[in-house]
């Protein structure tokens, strides 16, 4: 039996969502507390990969067992119970047999989180930046990204990926309240594809680069031409979308 899990998690206290060799990870963490309430190893696919200190509002996975689980609910609230406060479960769908959380997710969008001044009630969930950024002007950059498809430009080097090809459909700074939020969908990212953008059109944003050398910048395919990498801890992977129900 195949069951999705969707759940949600604040990165700081981990090294990602891949299991790595010698440092704890979201997916290790998850597939530990799995094993111990399912009393068999079992392992856990997500539906991508978030970098260290990176959070997820959403996050989809799935596992299989060899037989139905009886009591999901109680699976739901054990893992809660086990997991630390970082990790939340929160729920556990049964699906077909060959539902995939990764290769059939049709879309996922994340949000980076800034602050124009100053605020202890929103640290360390976003970023502080300068007070005088030109949000209209980064917003111009911004749509210029539905224009393009290869993001090589916006990649961490050295991937295994086939392709650096990705859709973007929406890419906007908006407003709300005391922040600046970044929100930005595709049918797939890059690794270190949002924080890369980020950090490139905060330097559009700070009257450092135009809207054409913007697009100059994706269009030589080169990730030494890109702006610096933003820090992960503003970052959310904020939801992921199917062609069927998982709810």
């Amino acid at each position: 039996m195949r069951y999705f899990i969707k759940l949600g998690y604040k990165g700081a206290a981990f090294h990602g969502w891949q299991i790595q060799p010698h440092d704890c990870s979201v997916q290790q963490t998850i597939e530990e507390s799995l094993a111990t309430l399912l009393r068999v190893p079992t392992a856990v696919t997500g539906a991508g990969r978030t970098d260290a200190g990176v959070n997820a509002r959403l996050m989809v996975a799935h596992f299989d067992t060899e037989e139905p689980i009886a009591n999901i609910e109680r699976i739901v609230h054990g893992l809660n119970a086990l997991l630390p406060p970082d990790i939340a479960i929160y729920s556990i769908t049964p699906v077909a047999n060959d539902a995939h959380a990764r290769f059939d997710a049709t879309s996922r969008t994340y949000k980076y989180f800034a602050v124009t001044r100053k605020d202890p009630f929103l640290y360390p969930l976003a970023w502080k930046c300068p007070p005088d950024l030109d949000f209209d002007l980064m917003n111009e950059a911004a749509r210029r990204l539905l224009d393009y498809t290869d993001f090589t430009s916006f990649s961490k080097l050295h991937t295994d990926v086939k392709t650096n090809n990705c859709r973007v459909t929406h890419a906007q700074w908006s407003q709300e309240g005391n922040q600046w939020v970044f929100t930005i969908t595709a049918d797939r990212f890059l690794r270190n594809m949002v924080r890369a953008i980020v950090g490139t059109l905060v330097e559009v944003g700070r009257h450092k680069m135009r809207v054409e050398q913007f697009c100059q910048v994706i269009e030589r395919k080169n990730r030494c031409a890109a702006g610096t990498s933003m820090p992960g801890h503003a970052l959310f992977l904020w939801d992921i979308t199917y062609p069927y129900c998982i709810d």
